[in-house]
């Protein structure tokens, strides 16, 4: 018994041994690599700017996309920096959300500079169109290399698969069931109940009266009005949304690490919302963002309200929906946090 019992302690002394070696031999040549091409280099830029910063401004592709005719092509980051005596500095990407976030926040050193946080709250997110949007393998696939594991370790988690790695088929078809069937708080009047019906209605053309002047179905206009059916018309559950529970846990990473977090409430295109869908979904809308508003604040975050601040004719987006904005609406934003924050 004596023999078998030392027989397996040195097999697991000489798999830690080769695991050991194996990272170093891994962190040394290949992880670098692994991080490009699992687009997670932020990793490298978290790894930095914490320590030569003051305020780390978390953030989608709001923060940087520019309109064409912009003459001022600063970020909102870099707008807010110019507000401030503090050094403010962003860690950015296209289409991630509060999980990425949170998994990079949890990269902040006890030692760090850094010392406010400004994370993006962006209404969208929340929503069915976006929780299982076709993107989300290659984020999570992303998150893995966040993680607080030894590099080795996320490079296993690669090779098995070991995030959420569901198809697009899928995604779709979970997203369609919940078009079909979530609850939004809507009058007991209006006659759809539910994402499907909603859209089916407009998308229809017997609901809103978009024409052309010849006649014809002005279907850009339809595909614009469905388009924000789709993105905007939920209630947001608390006790069910994914995007709660980081935002929440975000929230608790900031306490534990003494950091000030500051959640900036996005702009959306209230003015395109009413005039093309109404009252109904731009009410939707501004509960759902004050349930945020509310929520978070009772939890001690500031929360500043950019909801409805930026003004539809600086979206630069016309045919789809976005948080992009001109350097006028950019500068809105910049303006509301670095006032609410009162570093101007």
């Amino acid at each position: 018994m004596k023999k078998i019992l030392f027989k397996i302690g040195l097999a697991f002394l000489m798999l830690v041994l080769y695991l050991v070696l194996a990272n170093i031999m891994y962190e040394k040549y290949f992880y670098r690599q692994d991080l490009k091409e699992s687009d997670a280099e932020m990793l490298l830029k978290i790894d930095s700017l914490q320590f030569t910063s003051d305020v780390l401004y978390f953030a989608e592709s709001s923060n940087a996309t520019l309109a064409d005719d912009d003459t001022c092509l600063l970020t909102i980051a870099q707008m807010i920096d110019s507000l401030s005596p503090k050094k403010v500095m962003a860690i950015d990407h296209g289409a991630i959300h509060a999980k990425t976030y949170k998994s990079l926040i949890e990269n902040i050193k006890d030692d760090a500079k850094v010392k406010t946080l400004i994370v993006t709250l962006n209404l969208r997110s929340f929503g069915a169109n976006w929780i299982h949007s076709k993107m989300e393998t290659a984020l999570m696939k992303a998150n893995v290399m966040y993680e607080q594991i030894p590099p080795i370790a996320k490079r296993i988690k690669l090779a098995f698969n070991g995030f959420d790695n569901q198809n697009d088929q899928m995604r779709g078809h979970i997203m369609e069931d919940h078009w079909r069937h979530d609850y939004i708080h809507l009058p007991d009047t209006f006659p759809y109940k539910n994402v499907r019906a909603w859209d089916n209605a407009v998308g229809g053309g017997n609901v809103l009266n978009f024409t052309t002047p010849n006649g014809d179905w002005d279907m850009p206009r339809i595909e614009l009005a469905t388009s924000y059916i789709k993105t905007y018309a939920f209630t947001i559950v608390p006790s069910s949304n994914p995007r709660i529970k980081d935002f929440d846990e975000i929230v608790e990473i900031a306490k534990r690490k003494k950091l000030k977090l500051v959640y900036n409430l996005l702009a959306e295109n209230m003015e395109y919302a009413d005039s093309l869908v109404g009252k109904a979904l731009t009410d939707v809308m501004k509960e759902n963002a004050q349930m945020l508003i509310k929520r978070y604040t009772d939890k001690g975050v500031l929360v500043v309200d950019n909801l409805s601040a930026v003004a539809g004719k600086e979206f630069t987006e016309k045919r789809w929906t976005s948080e992009h904005y001109t350097q006028r609406g950019r500068w809105t934003i910049a303006r509301n946090v670095a006032n609410a924050m009162s570093i101007k």
